[in-house]
């Protein structure tokens, strides 16, 4: 044992020092060998859905014996449907364009050098999520499609249903010319295996955290590792003065509730001041019929006085619940303040006919999507067109964001020549 690791920091750094040797195959494999991966990973889950909904069953029990809160619960089991969902999953992952190897902007320089760039995996990467199992084959997927070697570390509470969805990845991998180390899981449920990965740094390239918000400060407090992340979803519609009537009420509403529990979920609805008293009410009481708590401002409260008083903290809170904050503000430049000083540089929108005032809000606030006269709800890979997501990204660098495939990616400059020697 070398000298002041303890037996969990050896296993995590042997499980590295794989994931850093198979990170090397799997580049230099042939598109045609992840793809017999990603379809072997797909037959075998078809193969084992007993021995998956059985290990599930011991996950869900235990976590209700536990008294775990009801929509943990809910995320953390699944059914024989949803084992279709992953193996449909996998296999549109697998019909995704190739994200490797391809060169971009070869250009000819007057030296005679030709000058391009690489599209080339990231490496190794951690990925440490918490209560949805799905995220173990989703995430090995992801990574596999574009030639990274990936650490799982799931979370306790479903250790059983991460361990059966890893054993059937394992088995895909087998024979298909990709290595089985390509895809491991930190099968210890102690939580000191989460701050043994987080000091990888030589070994492991990024680290993406997907769970609550403590799981996420944690992992950015402690990681040596670069981290994609985002922190809260604080995001934002705007209703605009020259905004269409329906339009707005429908975006508005959508974007708080055809999901509460979601970081693209509105927390607060801004309204310029000139449509306030005409717009309000009915917005009120569409939000009020659908169960969602409303505090509003001052101004918000002297259109609709059952809102109850929002406070300083209400700005800024990601509530992931029926409640909503409002507030009205004086014109568009009001609502930008407002988002860029509030807002968690997630998804804002605004919702106008006027298209300076649309190019204004793109050009000015400053989220990782900003949007015109759509529900936030929309941002999502899926809909994006990455055909999938790993998670969504709030940080400027590298990947900003739904994070794809080709988030999973990073570009070397490649160049050719004919002898050329440089002369001062």
């Amino acid at each position: 044992m070398k000298a002041g690791l303890s037996a969990i920091e050896l296993e995590v750094r042997s499980i590295a020092e794989r994931a850093r040797e198979a990170s090397h195959a799997i580049c230099a494999a042939p598109s045609a060998a992840r793809s017999h991966a990603l379809k072997g990973i797909a037959r075998v889950l078809g193969e084992r859905k007993d021995s998956l909904l059985a290990a599930n069953a011991k996950d869900v029990a235990k976590a209700q014996q536990a008294g775990l809160d009801r929509p943990l619960v809910d995320r953390l089991k699944f059914d024989a449907k949803a084992i279709d969902r992953m193996i449909e999953g996998v296999l549109q992952v697998d019909s995704l364009p190739d994200p490797v190897d391809e060169i971009v902007g070869l250009r000819t320089l007057p030296s005679g050098i030709q000058v391009g760039q690489m599209r080339v995996p990231l490496g190794v990467i951690g990925i440490i999520y918490e209560a949805r199992p799905n995220v173990t084959v989703d995430a090995a997927a992801l990574c596999l499609k574009s030639g990274n070697a990936t650490i799982l570390r799931g979370g306790s509470e479903s250790i059983e249903s991460n361990r059966a969805i890893a054993s059937c990845v394992a088995e895909g991998l087998r024979g298909s010319g990709v290595p089985t180390d390509a895809v491991q899981l930190i099968g210890t449920t102690d939580r000191a295996a989460v701050g043994a990965l987080l000091k990888q740094v030589s070994l492991v390239d990024v680290i993406i955290p997907r769970g609550g918000k403590s799981l996420i400060e944690r992992v950015t407090r402690e990681s040596t590792i670069p981290v994609i992340k985002h922190l809260d979803g604080v995001c934002h519609v705007f209703i605009d003065v020259s905004a269409e009537v329906q339009m707005a009420i429908n975006v508005a509403f959508n974007s708080k509730t055809e999901k509460y529990a979601v970081c693209n979920a509105i927390e607060t609805l801004l309204v310029h001041q000139a449509r306030a008293a005409e717009l309000l009410p009915e917005l009120a009481s569409r939000f009020t019929a659908a169960g969602v708590e409303l505090r509003g401002c001052e101004a918000s409260r002297a259109v609709v006085p059952t809102m109850n008083v929002a406070t300083e903290e209400d700005w800024s809170a990601e509530y992931l619940g029926p409640i909503l904050a409002v507030r009205v503000v004086d014109d568009v430049g009001g609502a930008i303040r407002h988002i860029n000083r509030y807002g968690s540089q997630h998804t804002d929108c605004i919702v106008t006919n006027d298209l300076a005032a649309s190019r204004r809000f793109v050009t000015e606030v400053d989220s990782a999507s900003v949007m015109v006269n759509v529900s936030t709800q929309f941002a999502d890979g899926f809909e994006y067109g990455l055909g999938a997501e790993i998670g969504i990204s709030t940080n400027k660098l590298h990947a900003r964001g739904p994070v794809g495939l080709e988030g999973l990616t990073t570009r070397k400059f490649v160049v050719y020549g004919q002898g050329e020697v440089r002369k001062r």
